[in-house]
C-alpha cells in the first residue's frame, strides 16, 4: 500500500469483533464539541488500522436525536482517520429490499430537526458542496466487500433520514415511498455533512432490518423485531469490515477538497479562537468570495 490507510468505523458495539483484529486499545478522546459517543477502539488488521466508535454507546443509551455527531466525526479524524464509513440499521422502503439484506446508499433526504449539522455555526462561514454526498471509490469498496460476505448487497439508493426516536406514521411512510426513496433510518445525518466538511471519504453500510409500515402484509414494525435481524446481520457486518480493508482505495484520490472553496469568511476575519477550534479544518485553508449566499 502506498500510503497508510486508518478506517474508521462508525456503527453498533459489535463491529469491533473483526476476526484478526490486533493490539487492541481503547482510546478516550475529547473534542471541541464536546465527548463522543463513547471510548474509540483501536486495533490493527493486514497493516490497516481500524478505529470502532459505537454510535449510541455501548450501552445504547443515546437516541439517536441526541448522538454528538460533530463529536464522533471531529474524534476519527483527528486520530488520523482516512476513510469513514457507517454502519446502519435502516427500514426498508421497496419490495425488493428484503430485511437481512445490504444497502449501500449514495443519495440523502435530510428529515432531522435541530441537530447540529456544521462545524462552521460560530465565527467562520462556509458551504460544502454535497450533491454527491458519498465518496463512490469507498462505496464501491464497500459494495464489494459487502458481496464476500454473503449478503445480497443493493448498490445505490437514497436514504430518508428522520428525526426519530419515534417510527413513522404510515401516511409518512407512504408519502416517503413516493419519493422514491430506498430506506429509511435516523442517524445517517448530520453524520454524512459533518464528513463532507472534515473531507473525510465516506460510504454508508445499510443493514435492511425490516419493511417500514407502508408495507401493509408485514407486522408493523417493533424494536424486537428490528434487533433480532440486527443481530443476524452483525456477523455479516463484521465480514464486510474485514474484507474491506484489504481493498480501501487510496485516501489521497478518496478525499473531496471540500472546504477548498467553500470557506467564505475572509482569512483576516477568522478570529483566533475560531482558528484554534477548527484546527484541523481551517489550517492551511484559503476563502473564498466568487459567491455569496445571501
Amino acid at each position: 500500500m502506498s500510503a497508510h490507510r486508518v478506517l474508521g468505523v462508525i456503527g453498533g458495539s459489535g463491529l469491533y469483533q473483526v476476526d484478526g483484529l490486533t493490539d487492541v486499545a481503547e482510546v478516550t478522546h475529547e473534542t471541541p464539541f464536546g465527548s463522543p459517543s463513547d471510548v474509540i477502539l483501536r486495533g490493527q488488521l493486514e497493516g490497516v488500522t481500524l478505529l470502532f466508535l459505537p454510535r449510541h454507546g455501548r450501552d445504547h443509551t443515546i437516541a439517536p436525536h441526541r448522538i454528538n455527531a460533530r463529536a464522533n466525526v471531529w474524534a476519527l479524524k483527528e486520530l488520523g482517520a482516512t476513510h469513514l464509513v457507517s454502519v446502519s440499521a435502516v427500514g426498508s422502503m421497496r419490495e425488493e429490499i428484503a430485511p437481512g439484506e445490504f444497502v449501500v446508499v449514495d443519495q440523502f433526504i435530510d428529515l432531522t430537526k435541530g441537530r447540529a449539522a456544521t462545524f462552521f455555526d460560530e465565527g467562520v462561514v462556509a458551504h460544502v458542496a454535497f450533491s454527491d454526498p458519498v465518496c463512490a471509490r469507498l462505496s464501491e469498496a464497500l459494495a464489494v466487500a459487502s458481496e464476500a460476505s454473503g449478503v445480497r448487497v443493493h448498490r445505490g439508493g437514497t436514504y430518508v433520514c428522520i428525526e426519530g426516536p419515534q417510527f413513522s406514521t404510515r401516511a409518512e411512510s407512504l408519502l416517503y415511498r413516493s419519493w422514491g426513496v430506498s430506506v429509511i433510518g435516523m442517524t445517517a445525518l448530520p453524520e454524512a455533512k459533518l464528513a463532507r466538511e472534515a473531507e473525510l471519504p465516506y460510504a454508508l453500510l445499510a443493514l435492511a432490518t425490516d419493511y417500514d409500515c407502508w408495507h401493509g402484509r408485514e407486522p408493523t414494525v417493533d424494536v424486537a423485531s428490528v434487533l433480532a435481524v440486527v443481530r443476524k446481520n452483525v456477523a455479516a457486518a463484521r465480514r464486510t469490515v474485514g474484507a474491506l480493508v484489504g481493498i480501501l482505495p487510496d485516501p489521497k484520490h478518496g478525499a473531496v477538497p471540500a472546504l477548498a472553496s467553500a470557506i467564505i469568511t475572509p482569512a483576516e476575519r477568522i478570529s483566533a479562537n475560531a482558528r484554534i477550534r477548527l484546527d484541523r479544518l481551517v489550517g492551511g485553508q484559503t476563502t473564498c468570495r466568487e459567491r455569496e449566499p445571501s
